[in-house]
């Protein structure tokens, strides 16, 4: 898949059955937030109060935050909702957009975050069965909607861990399986390290550094990684079977965003690290006293 964000071409390309088309995504979205709601269900009062990765937010200020976030799939074209010319800071802007849902139960939360994505998802399987095509702004700039829903799915996937690991519990994304089988990897994790490197690099071109590196992540989401910034910013992906040893994919996708540690980014050559961290620098880096 390819688009074309002036002045510079972001280059998503896959090879060897690592499958990034948009039905497809749609399909891992989809799974992954039905087991999230799920789990949202069983929360009691100390879950929903709990602290999370992100600072001054419970686990029911985040999940009010996916509510916010999913409904933008449904974007017209030209939306500027995540146009950082328009006004928008991730540090800052998802926490006003909070300011509406201010006192809402945790039901009524799960309820509207279950409507709004089935909503959406409605929306976008409708456009793509009209081939529809059409740019919406993204912080890094104008792309196709479809990667509205890839950006959408890698903010969901961080703040699920932020809620679950803060609560003790690992959280890769897998579907449970019945007792004694195991679980198997939804897809998830796997598009959002895909999708958390290629911002990296193009975070990293916006500071004027090239990135021309292959990174091998094990564990699920697992596979070979490959970024060039020179001239358009690419990304192959390659999964085989089993998982590549390296570093796992879920801790390296948490350190670009800024979440866990940057060791997981140890086996980077520093050039090409000090590159991929410029964003998660900019994520944490507080503003009016605010992160998100």
């Amino acid at each position: 898949m390819t688009w074309h964000s002036p002045p510079h071409t972001l280059l998503l390309r896959t090879v060897d059955g690592c499958d990034l088309d948009p039905g497809r995504l749609l399909d891992v979205f989809a799974d992954q937030r039905r087991l999230l709601l799920d789990d949202l269900r069983g929360f009691g009062p100390r879950e929903w109060s709990a602290p999370t990765r992100c600072p001054d937010w419970s686990a029911h200020d985040t999940v009010r935050h996916l509510c916010d976030v999913t409904r933008a799939i449904a974007a017209d074209p030209g939306d500027l909702t995540f146009d950082m010319a328009s006004g928008f800071d991730p540090r800052i802007t998802p926490n006003r957009w909070l300011t509406a849902s201010a006192g809402e139960p945790p039901a009524a939360t799960v309820d509207r975050l279950s409507a709004t994505t089935d909503e959406v998802l409605a929306v976008a399987r409708g456009r793509l069965a009209r081939d529809e095509r059409f740019e919406v702004a993204l912080p890094f700039g104008p792309m196709d909607w479809t990667v509205l829903v890839l950006h959408v799915l890698w903010d969901s996937w961080l703040h699920e861990r932020d809620i679950f690991l803060a609560l003790g519990a690992d959280r890769p994304t897998v579907t449970a399986q019945p007792a004694g089988t195991g679980s198997v990897d939804t897809g998830a994790t796997g598009y959002a390290a895909a999708y958390g490197l290629l911002i990296a690099a193009a975070v990293a071109r916006i500071f004027g550094d090239q990135v021309r590196h292959r990174l091998a992540l094990g564990g699920t989401g697992g596979g070979v990684f490959e970024l060039d910034t020179d001239g358009a910013v690419t990304l192959t992906v390659t999964s085989p079977s089993p998982s590549p040893a390296g570093p796992p994919a879920a801790e390296v996708t948490d350190a670009l965003a800024g979440r866990g540690s940057a060791a997981a980014l140890g086996v980077v050559p520093d050039q090409a690290r000090t590159a991929l961290t410029h964003l998660a620098a900019f994520l944490t880096t507080p503003v009016d006293g605010t992160t998100a």
